[in-house]
């Protein structure tokens, strides 16, 4: 199950009564901005005991369509990757806790 701006929203509204609903929205657009801005430019991103976001750039090549077979000019793009903390990563994994 994925987790969508809205469910976010009403779990941290639920977490945090004290808080009105559409501060906590602008907070959570914020900082997604904020995000999006930082991989337009090319920067990193680390959030502590979470993990790292990080653009890469992938070259242009010539690609096939798989339907025709057709040779296709793939142009130069970015991709973000994301690699979770160490921290994050015992989470997930130790049944422990």
């Amino acid at each position: 199950m994925a987790i969508v701006k809205s469910k976010l929203l009403k779990q941290l509204s639920k977490n945090y009564p004290n808080f009105l609903k559409k501060d906590l929205e602008k907070f959570i657009n914020i900082i997604l901005s904020e995000i999006k801005k930082t991989l337009k430019r090319g920067e990193r991103i680390e959030l502590r005991g979470f993990g790292v976001f990080y653009t890469n750039i992938q070259k242009s090549r010539i690609s096939r369509n798989p339907k025709t077979g057709e040779k296709v000019n793939t142009p130069e793009k970015k991709t973000i990757h994301f690699k979770m903390a160490k921290e994050m990563f015992k989470k997930l994994n130790n049944d422990d806790e």
